[in-house]
């Protein structure tokens, strides 16, 4: 089996990470031209970054952030990561109710 590694010169981003050392981090991709220059020609995306703890360990949480410049993406971190605790939490639940569900025959399973 051969696996693809070539990268898409044209879909490269410069990646930067702010921190607040505490609640989280928000990663910023910069578009970038294969030269390394700046691509003025697509807009920069933000990802906010941080943790939930878990009986099982730390959880990452990813979450887009509709920004344009690191001061909105500031201003919209809490309520994407909230909206994506709650995407996961909903997520973690219907697991746990289709296991709880299942019959078990015995001899099979």
């Amino acid at each position: 089996m051969e696996i693809d590694l070539k990268l898409d010169g044209n879909n490269l981003y410069r990646e930067e990470s702010f921190t607040d050392m505490k609640t989280g981090a928000i990663r910023r991709l910069t578009p970038v031209k294969s030269d390394g220059s700046d691509d003025a020609g697509r807009e920069a995306i933000f990802i906010a970054q941080t943790q939930l703890m878990s009986p099982e360990g730390a959880l990452p949480v990813s979450a887009m952030l509709e920004a344009k410049t690191l001061d909105e993406a500031i201003q919209v971190f809490p309520e994407a990561v909230s909206k994506e605790v709650d995407r996961i939490v909903e997520i973690a639940q219907k697991a746990k109710q289709d296991e709880s569900s299942r019959i078990i025959v015995p001899g099979q399973g």
